[in-house]
């Protein structure tokens, strides 16, 4: 199939070993969720730009709204699990500092206050928990995502991201997700998050 104009997304290793997040998350589970799903939205997004290319040659666009939705959803699901995989870190946990602390507290009232949010957000969501930046408001905002890509906030970049998907945990916590959401926030690597706060709003 041509991919005119289009060279291809990969998938990127991840940031540590794939057992360097136990016993919080396990190795077996890192490996399923980043070589088989992470992978699948890699392979679905340039499956779908193919089409789009390969529809702009021929100028048949019966099949180019199928293509544009799966665009959105796996590049979503690309996106997402590029900024869950960097944010996590097997010397994680505590809490934020610098500019994206501050702003936790300006605009949540404080982090307790944020992060009961942020996990009730985890909780109800059929995707993901972000936290972002609403560039269109200045301020930071807890979103839920469902899928990847329904509940999105246009504007809004991701800063935080977390994936509910059942991939994520149900080997090892069955069906309590809020176990799973203690346990992320043991593997948080709040420098990339911070970092990526700094980078959208410039260091304070």
């Amino acid at each position: 199939m041509s991919q005119t104009g289009h060279q291809g997304y990969e998938l990127p290793e991840l940031p540590y070993d794939y057992d360097a997040l136990e016993p919080h998350i396990s190795e077996q589970v890192v490996r399923w969720h980043h070589d088989t799903h992470h992978q699948g939205y890699v392979d679905s997004w340039n499956d779908a730009e193919g089409a789009l290319a390969e529809n702009r040659e021929d100028g048949d666009f019966g099949s180019s709204p199928t293509a544009i939705r799966s665009v959105t959803h796996n590049s979503g699901g690309h996106i997402l699990h590029e900024l869950f995989w960097e944010n996590m870190s097997p010397n994680g946990g505590g809490e934020p500092s610098g500019a994206l602390a501050d702003h936790i507290e300006a605009d949540f009232g404080s982090y307790e206050a944020w992060k009961g949010e942020f996990e009730a957000a985890a909780g109800d969501a059929s995707g993901w928990a972000l936290l972002v930046y609403d560039s269109y408001s200045d301020r930071l905002r807890n979103v839920v995502v469902d899928n990847h890509d329904e509940g999105a906030l246009w504007g809004a970049h991701p800063v935080l991201a977390l994936d509910v998907w059942e991939h994520s945990y149900y080997r090892d916590y069955g069906p309590a997700r809020g176990d799973f959401v203690d346990a992320f926030f043991d593997v948080v690597d709040w420098e990339e998050p911070e970092a990526r706060f700094e980078d959208l709003v410039g260091a304070e």
